[in-house]
């Protein structure tokens, strides 16, 4: 582009870039022409989570995930958890070296079967996130997303040849929640998962309720809908608990029953594995058979009570379950 200007295509932005200075994320810059990404090899938190804190349900359960992000997001939503390393400026926030090839070996020491890109957003630290993706999947390891899908489709088809499982959040079926409370718009997101599921990638959703916002009818049964005609029944959908966090500490936490509600709807439109998160419910987080009912994996947050599976199938009736199991 001319005057030095330099249009960055990862995501539905489109940041045009003046010299010497950053995208929406924060993290791309302009440096004589060319876009760097200058968070790349230096995450800002590096840890090993439980599978079932991403939250992945039907992937690998009971496994420790080597869990990584760097700093910067190209969403800014209000009520962002990790606001504090997703919407900073990466010299405001403390950073440690550690560049992709150093990744595999660190998840094996560990004892982690895969890592995850996490906490802010992949599709923001891309290459890191790329790279870092190559090098675990030639070292036998998997690789998880944990991500909002607000990417382009290319870069997203490309990382998703090295991907194994993806939770992405589907923040409402609304493109004004979109532009008013995340700074971003709807399509992309459906777009993203349904490209993501069509690649072979272990996809599970994530709805946060908000009150207010996202918490009616007429918003959770058109996302339930739309999950199942799209990604199909068995696809996990997990409806978490809103907290007060970042811009919106005006509103109070998701009661249980609101959520229990949206489990209600969800299975009443068909489909077969949702779960509620962020609050002690009973059966909130267990799986059960889609076909005889039978409990299969009984949870208490991020830790397993009993696995009946036998190599995916329900020990009762057969039935096998969608999902990565070994």
């Amino acid at each position: 582009m001319s005057g030095g200007l330099v249009q960055c295509e990862l995501c539905p932005k489109g940041c045009v870039i003046g010299p010497g200075q950053s995208g929406d994320c924060r993290i791309r810059v302009n440096l004589d022409g060319r876009l760097c990404a200058v968070t790349y090899g230096f995450p800002v938190s590096v840890h090993v989570d439980p599978m079932e804190k991403k939250p992945l349900f039907h992937f690998l359960p009971d496994t420790g995930i080597l869990s990584l992000a760097t700093a910067g997001c190209n969403l800014h939503c209000k009520n962002c958890q990790n606001w504090e390393i997703s919407q900073r400026n990466p010299e405001e926030v403390e950073a440690t070296p550690l560049p992709p090839e150093d990744i595999p070996p660190l998840a094996r020491r560990t004892n982690c079967l895969s890592v995850a890109y996490t906490y802010t957003d992949p599709a923001a630290y891309y290459e890191y996130a790329l790279d870092s993706c190559r090098l675990c999947r030639e070292a036998g390891l998997r690789n998880v997303l944990v991500t909002a899908g607000y990417i382009n489709p290319e870069p997203l088809r490309e990382l998703c040849r090295y991907v194994d499982a993806a939770n992405i959040d589907l923040k409402a079926m609304s493109d004004s929640f979109y532009r008013t409370v995340c700074d971003g718009t709807l399509q992309p997101v459906l777009d993203a998962l349904v490209l993501a599921k069509s690649l072979g990638v272990e996809v599970e959703v994530t709805n946060l309720v908000i009150p207010t916002l996202n918490d009616r009818d007429a918003d959770l049964v058109p996302l339930a809908r739309w999950v199942k005609e799209h990604l199909g029944a068995e696809t996990p959908l997990h409806f978490s608990r809103f907290f007060p966090q970042y811009q919106m500490r005006h509103l109070p936490p998701t009661p249980e029953d609101t959520l229990l509600r949206a489990r209600d709807l969800a299975r009443a439109e068909g489909l077969k594995h949702v779960y509620v998160g962020n609050v002690e419910t009973r059966d909130g987080e267990t799986t059960f058979c889609p076909d005889c009912g039978a409990e299969l994996i009984r949870r208490d947050r991020y830790v397993i009570l009993s696995n009946r599976l036998r190599d995916g199938r329900c020990p009762d009736c057969g039935r096998e379950v969608y999902g990565v199991w070994k």
